[in-house]
């Protein structure tokens, strides 16, 4: 029986690994593609605990990043998850230098309905977007038919971080 739980465990970590190092690779991928550049570097952002207790969306290290080129910033990147019907689903929103939305991209949706929420035509309506816009479900953002769930939650997701960059960038730290 022990061995039994050992094998599971050890299945479980190894998969774990290859998910993240699976999801960091479509995360360089986006970079590239939307800086149309062939390498980058990361570098998360420390936030001390007086201005992390008052983010409305969670800042680690391992969630947000100033991504740069030869030492040049060219914006930043956020890894966050969303709620679906039954499930996470893990997303990135690329910012260029200015903090405006350059791209959304849904990486990984792990439910059976709902995934219309990562094509591109609906995703595409954050672009654009700067800290100091507030949207509105089915006003500012479509709704989809069969992912209202998926939809909304993504659509908090992406306000909660807009309100997070405009409270780090009053206080300078972007």
């Amino acid at each position: 029986m022990k061995k039994i739980i050992y094998i599971t465990a050890l299945v479980f970590l190894t998969s774990s690994f290859t998910v993240s190092k699976r999801i960091e690779a479509l995360i360089a991928k986006e970079v590239k593609s939307v800086f149309s550049v062939e390498t980058y570097q990361k570098k998360y952002i420390s936030l001390s605990n007086d201005i992390s207790k008052d983010l409305p969306q969670k800042i680690t290290d391992t969630n947000f990043y100033k991504i740069y080129n030869n030492q040049k910033l060219l914006g930043y990147y956020y890894f966050g998850q969303a709620f679906g019907k039954a499930d996470y689903f893990d997303f990135i929103v690329i910012f260029d230098k200015n903090l405006i939305v350059s791209k959304v991209k849904v990486l990984v949706y792990r439910e059976d309905h709902g995934g219309e929420v990562g094509s591109k035509r609906w995703l595409n309506q954050f672009s654009g977007k700067s800290k100091s816009d507030n949207l509105i479900y089915q006003k500012d953002i479509a709704a989809i038919s069969g992912a209202t769930i998926s939809a909304k939650s993504m659509t908090n997701e992406i306000n909660k971080l807009l309100k997070t960059v405009q409270i780090l960038h009053q206080k300078q730290v972007l």
